[in-house]
Order: C-alpha cells, then structure tokens, then sequence
C-alpha cells in the first residue's frame, strides 16, 4: 500500500512510505489539491530516531481507521525536521505559542493557504485520562472546517499575523554586564550535587560548559570551571553516556544522568566533543580525555560514511523497544565474557539482578569511585561486538551539512589537543566530501545529501557553520585555502540571510522558498542558533583580518544579539561566547617563516588553550593569497632563516620576537 513517501530520500519520510495514509512530501501538488478539494491540511513532522514519531506512527498512521479519515476529509503531507528546518522552525513557533511548548511529532492543521488554525504534539489514537485522542481530532477538525470554516480562518489569520509581528529594533552595544549575567543565570540553575542545569530532563547543552570555561579563564573564575567539570563529569560516569561502544545519548530523563532518551545525534556527540577537549585543555585530567578519545572514535566507527561524510543519527529504539540495545543482565555478561570477567564488569558498570531500567541494566559509573576498563581493552570490544549482533539499531543516513561542520570543528580540536592525526584526518575527509557533493553548479550549499543525491538550498547554519569548520581547519593546518575558502561562504552568508534593515540574519535566504513567515532564530537549544553561529564567524574574521568590513559587520551582529538576548543571555551562551571575543582583549598574531610551519608554535598553541588568540602563518608559499584576506600582512617581513612572530595585543603591537617563548 506503498505511498508518495516511498520515492523520497529521507529515512523518515522512507518509514511511512508504506503507512495507509495517502501522505505527501512538502510540495505545491498537495496544496493545489487541498485548493481543488477544499480540504484544510495535516501537517506531521518528525524524524526518523524520535521514539513519540515511532509511537504516533504506529498507533495511529498505520491504522486503516484514521488513515480513511485522514483520506476523505484531509491532504495529509510528512516533513523531515532535518531536511527542513525552515518549515519546522516556522510551525514549531506556532505550536509554542499556541499551547506554550513545543516538540515532535509536530501536529499542525492549516488552511491550503498554509496559514495554521491548530498546533500540537503527540496524540494517542484514542483519548483517555484527560487527553484528547488524533480521531476525535481529526473529526472535530472536519466539521469545524464544514460547519465553522470561519473561525478556523480567523484563528489561521490571527496566529499567522502573530508570528509576522513586525520586530522592534531593539539592537544595543554588548556589555561585560550581558556576559556577566549570563554567567550569574547558569550558576543559579546550577545542580551542584549532578551537574548540568535545571531539573530532569537534562540535557548536555555543549555550548554553556564552553560559555563557563571561557568564563573561568577570563574573569579567573575558578567556580565557573568547576561548575563544568562537575557537569562534563556525571555525564560521563552516567548512562546517558555509551561506556561499551561510545558516544553520548540525546538527554537524561533524570537528575543524575542514568537513565537517557537513548537516540545518540551526530551535533550532541561533536559538540560534546569539543567541550571534553576543551576542558581536558584546561585541566588536563585524563579522564576528559578518555571520553573524547571515546567519542571521536564512535564518530568515526558508527556515524561516517565509506564516502567520508556523517550520518545523522541512531534510534532509541530497536525492535520497537526503547533502550534494548544498551541494556544487560549479569547473566548475559557472564555468558559473553566468562565468569570472572563478567562478574569484574557487573561490579564495576552497575549491571545487577534488580536493574536500573526496565528489569534490565543500564551500563554505568554513577556510584563507584574505582576506574572503568580501559577503552581500549578487548573485553569492551567483545561486548560491543556481542551487542552489535543481538540487536540492530536504526540509523538516519542522511548527511546534513551543518551538522557534518560541527564534526569537523570537533575533529580538528580533537586532533590537535590530543595528538591523533586520524581525527584531523577525517575532519578533512568530511571537507573534501562536502565540496565535492553539496555544493551545487552555481557554488551555493546543499542542506542534505543521500544515497547519491544533494538536495535542498543551504539555510543560514549551512553557511555559518561550515565557515566556522574551515576557520578551524585554517587554525589546525594554516593552509591558506581554508581561510580564503571560510571569507568565500562567510560572504556569501551575509549576501544570502543579513536583514539589512532590522538587523540580524534571518533563517532562509532572500531568494529561497517564501513560507507563511521568515524565522530569525537566536536560541540556542540543542545546536547554537545560526545567529549565534554568524556572530563568531564575523568577530572571528574580524580579528584575523584586520578587515574594516568583518569587524563592522560583527559589530552589526553582535548589537542586534545583545538586544535580543539581553534579559535572558543564558539562553544563548554561544552568542554570548562571540561577544566575549569582541569585550574582553584579544590578540592577534602572525609568524612569518622561512621553511614553513614551526614545530615550537604547534606546540605553544597545543599547550596555551587561549581562545582570545588569532594566529595566522606567512611564508614565501602563500604571502600573496594571505594579503588577499588580510592586507595588513603584506608588511610583515620574512626572514631569511627560522621565524619572526608579530603580535598585536588590545589593538598595540609589540615588538617582534624570534622565539615563541617571548611571547607572554
């Protein structure tokens, strides 16, 4: 009883290509037909590793009941959330202001105009216990929209005309007090006792630990690091986190990070990957260290691609069961790895006869102070393997640009501070792949690609991300092309999403698809905000330039974050991150050398973590294309042997120096 959805690319359009629901993908035929029928719309939207979607999908698109009324009195059209953002983030808005909080399934009715008239989440086939069921829904909705059309068009109007408000300018200068309540909101929300911030469900929220260790070296805070170390701690010792194959999950449904929503993504794991980095930079605890090591290598074993991209994500689920495939009993250890061995990993994992989950164990650390088996130890791999091969994972193969940008941002970090040369390697990889299969004919970006097809305009993240991933490369390899490859996109990002009058960078690009409304997203949820994003490419290119235009513009940027995010700057800390690198001093420097990258500045820059550091590298090679990015190194000489190195601090130069070591 295949469907429309069966031809798409997406894995979670795939999933209901055989649902009895006559769906549609986003696209002008289903609302010509909702015109031509005069029937309102449903719009689902999900993706492919969302436990609720898998429910809803089952009690409800599967059933032959509601698929013939979903028929009859609705055009019913399926969105990937990951495939577009744009549609999501437009109809989520509507869903948080119409019932005051969001998620997914996303479960939208609206006029063929596209104009939304009712918003929700998941709903059960039949309702019960004070919740309202999808078929009393959908025949509600039906006759609403035959008998009392006019008060769905009225709210349509009103809700549409809601989130088209015409935004105020409220732009204003950043100030050291925005950073410095940002910092004073995370530490009220602070769980001293479990880390993280607020009460269960916790998620990771990689970009406020970076927020709070920038803050530590900064202001010479030693709470704030503390704050983050106790964070990245619990995580790690907690089953939120993979201790036999690696890798993070999506959040903890409780206060001490035992027991996660199991579905691991591909931006939680890079962006918990830098964070560990960073903090094993700072402190260097070893254990920091190990959960990177661990992390990077589930990226690369789980998550890449034979082409060099990476996937998207796993499901929570298997075999319609939540957590199945990380769960154990002491007997199935015991089986896989002998009774000694397996007894040692019971005792050490927390894997007992009562169980944490279920009846069954999450593996985990919380309550032991002894060390966990080494990750290298072929005892884990025998696990791994075991658990490869009792149960299989779902896996979402489509490869998102932006979010393949934060692995390479992540990889490039890894690589440098722990000296692994195959995670800068696959941070390269992942650069090759993304210019030689999401780039279109014209040099724009693709949003997605799968199974041999690019597909959708780049949005906003798309540019500002991958602008950052080359900014890292650049820093990583000071190979010139990447810097001249982060200004190309960069400009491209300002030409394509800048709101020239009220400031800001809206989601979409001024020629892509117009929808009901044009978001303008500074909130950073799971992943910073393409703002955010924008305002650390721009400040970044400002710095190492020396560019009037990138510094005007990030000064652009960062008045209109502050403006936005100043009551609440908390909610944003990656933009907060971006104005600390315009409020606090910086410095810029620039070696010019003789025989190409010193081996003391690799070292320097891998023992010094300062974020408020700019190095660019000027040699023979590629003097010229420097100068073309940034004109003010065009008067460093070169020497004729070793290396001289400029720097310039809080706007003042000093004096050249030949050792590295001169430069405190």
């Amino acid at each position: 009883m295949a469907n429309r959805l069966k031809q798409e690319k997406s894995p979670y359009l795939m999933q209901h290509g055989e649902n009895p629901v006559d769906w549609y993908p986003w696209c002008e035929e289903a609302f010509q037909k909702a015109v031509k029928e005069d029937k309102p719309v449903f719009l689902s939207i999900g993706y492919s590793t969302c436990h609720w979607c898998h429910v809803m999908a089952h009690e409800s698109f599967e059933d032959l009941e509601v698929a013939d009324l979903l028929n009859r009195e609705f055009v019913s059209i399926k969105v990937d959330r990951e495939e577009r953002p744009d549609i999501d983030a437009v109809y989520m808005s509507v869903c948080q202001a119409m019932t005051g909080s969001g998620g997914w399934p996303l479960t939208i009715f609206m006029t063929p105009e596209q104009k939304p008239f009712f918003a929700g989440t998941y709903f059960p086939k039949h309702g019960g216990y004070g919740r309202f069921g999808f078929m009393d829904l959908l025949e509600r909705v039906a006759d609403l929209w035959k008998n009392n059309r006019e008060e769905l068009l009225r709210a349509g109007n009103q809700i549409t005309a809601a989130i088209n408000q015409e935004q105020t300018d409220n732009g204003q200068k950043p100030n050291r007090s925005l950073v410095e309540r940002a910092y004073s909101q995370l530490a009220q929300r602070f769980d001293h006792t479990w880390g993280g911030f607020g009460a269960a469900p916790k998620f990771p929220t990689p970009h406020n630990l970076l927020l709070l260790m920038r803050y530590a070296d900064t202001m010479q805070e030693p709470n704030a690091m503390k704050m983050a170390e106790v964070t990245l701690e619990h995580m790690a010792r907690g089953g939120i986190f993979d201790h036999i194959g690696g890798g993070f999950s999506r959040y903890s449904t409780d206060e001490m990070w035992l027991v996660p929503h199991f579905e691991k993504m591909l931006y939680d794991n890079a962006l918990l990957l830098i964070a560990y980095v960073k903090a094993y930079q700072h402190t260097k605890r070893e254990c920091f260290a190990d959960t990177a090591h661990r992390t990077a290598r589930y990226l690369l074993r789980e998550l890449t691609s034979a082409e060099g991209g990476c996937y998207c994500g796993q499901d929570a689920d298997s075999d319609g069961v939540e957590g199945k495939y990380y769960v154990f009993t002491p007997e199935e250890v015991k089986a896989v790895l002998g009774a000694e061995n397996g007894a040692e990993f019971c005792r050490l994992y927390d894997i007992t006869d009562s169980g944490n989950f279920e009846g069954k164990s999450i593996p985990n650390r919380i309550h032991t102070s002894e060390n966990g088996w080494d990750r290298d130890d072929p005892r884990l791999e025998k696990l791994y393997s075991y658990r490869l091969n009792r149960t299989k994972l779902h896996k979402d193969d489509k490869i998102l640009l932006s979010w393949n940008a934060w692995a390479m941002i992540a990889l490039v970090k890894a690589g440098q501070v722990l000296e692994e040369p195959s995670y800068l390697d696959a941070a390269v990889r992942i650069h090759g792949f993304i210019e030689s299969k999401m780039v279109t004919e014209n040099d724009r970006l693709y949003l997605r690609y799968r199974d041999g097809e690019a597909a959708y305009v780049g949005q906003l993240e798309d540019y500002g991300v991958y602008a950052l991933a080359l900014l890292e490369l650049y820093r990583a390899t000071f190979d010139v092309r990447f810097l001249q490859g982060a200004i190309h996109r960069a400009k491209q990002m300002a030409e394509l999403f800048e709101d020239k009058k009220k400031g800001g960078y809206f989601m979409t690009a001024f020629d892509g698809e117009q929808l009901i409304a044009r978001p303008k997203e500074t909130y950073d949820g799971a992943i910073p905000s393409g703002n955010s994003v924008a305002a650390m490419v721009l400040q970044t290119l400002g710095s190492l330039t020396g560019e009037t235009e990138w510094q005007a513009a990030a000064d652009r940027q960062l008045s209109f974050l502050a403006g936005e995010i100043g009551e609440y700057p908390s909610a944003s800390c990656f933009g907060v991150l971006a104005m600390m690198d315009a409020l606090y001093p910086h410095r810029e420097l620039v070696c010019a050398a003789s025989d190409g990258l010193p081996g003391e500045l690799i070292a320097y820059l891998r023992e010094h973590p300062a974020d408020d550091l700019h190095v660019l590298l000027k040699t023979k090679e590629n003097a010229e294309a420097l100068a073309q990015g940034a004109p003010f190194t065009k008067d460093d000489p070169i020497p004729e042997q070793g290396a001289m190195y400029y720097l310039c601090e809080g706007g003042a130069c000093k004096a050249p120096v030949s050792d590295v070591s001169q430069l405190h």
